[in-house]
């Protein structure tokens, strides 16, 4: 089961309001990764199930995370459906993240009180997400389905909505301070986050320093 609640996992979400986004075969990596994160001020990770057996490095990493990254949410994306969010749920996964919208993943991790962010692309799909109980929604692919803009345009006629926009996300200032005017409520990074040399050469400084910034930039533009 997660070690936190859904609410204090949302809670962190919007307080600190960047979500790195990460998936290495290699555990000690995928520790490293965390870790600096948390070292930079993260304090919610998303874990992406794209590899064979992902599931068994998310059981170990959530294992070292409860002594190494007390305070770090620890989330499963890429959940596709319910069996697979089933399994993550068993694991501690603390939050449930998509590419889109499943309303059996929906079901499942309302009964098991677990937070659900699926992925959608227009108002209706952002609508029915809600309507199935999902408080944070993932707009995705946030670059190509009108960015920043696509956001203002959403919370005109549908204010009260939590949004997580993924995708075209870059741990710059001028972007991150245009996504956090945009209103939404975090944004999710990937690989701009981790740069390929960096995690290669285990410059892991480098990304602490990345999410600190990061952090900083999206903290200003919300102002």
């Amino acid at each position: 089961m997660a070690r936190f609640s859904k609410l204090h996992s949302l809670s962190l979400i919007k307080e600190t309001g960047v979500v790195p986004v990460f998936y290495n075969p290699d555990l000690k990596v995928t520790e490293n990764a965390v870790k600096a994160c948390y070292d930079g001020g993260i304090r919610a990770f998303e874990f992406t199930n794209r590899g064979d057996r992902a599931h068994e490095i998310f059981r170990d990493l959530k294992v070292w995370a409860a002594e190494a990254c007390p305070e770090m949410v620890i989330g499963a994306g890429t959940i596709l459906d319910a069996p697979t969010a089933a399994l993550y749920i068993q694991l501690g996964a603390d939050f449930i993240v998509a590419p889109c919208l499943n309303p059996e993943v929906a079901r499942l991790c309302n009964r098991r009180g677990v937070s659900y962010t699926p992925g959608c692309g227009t108002v209706s799909e952002i609508s029915n997400a809600q309507e199935l109980g999902c408080d944070l929604v993932k707009v995705f692919p946030a670059g190509c389905v009108g960015g920043a803009s696509f956001v203002k345009n959403i919370l005109a006629p549908l204010p009260w909505s939590m949004l997580m926009a993924t995708g075209a996300v870059e741990p710059a200032e001028e972007n991150l301070k245009a996504w956090a005017a945009s209103g939404v409520t975090a944004v999710g990074m990937g690989s701009k986050l981790f740069p390929k040399d960096a995690v290669a050469n285990g410059d892991w400084n480098r990304i602490s320093e990345l999410a600190a910034a990061s952090l900083k930039w999206f903290a200003s533009g919300k102002k």
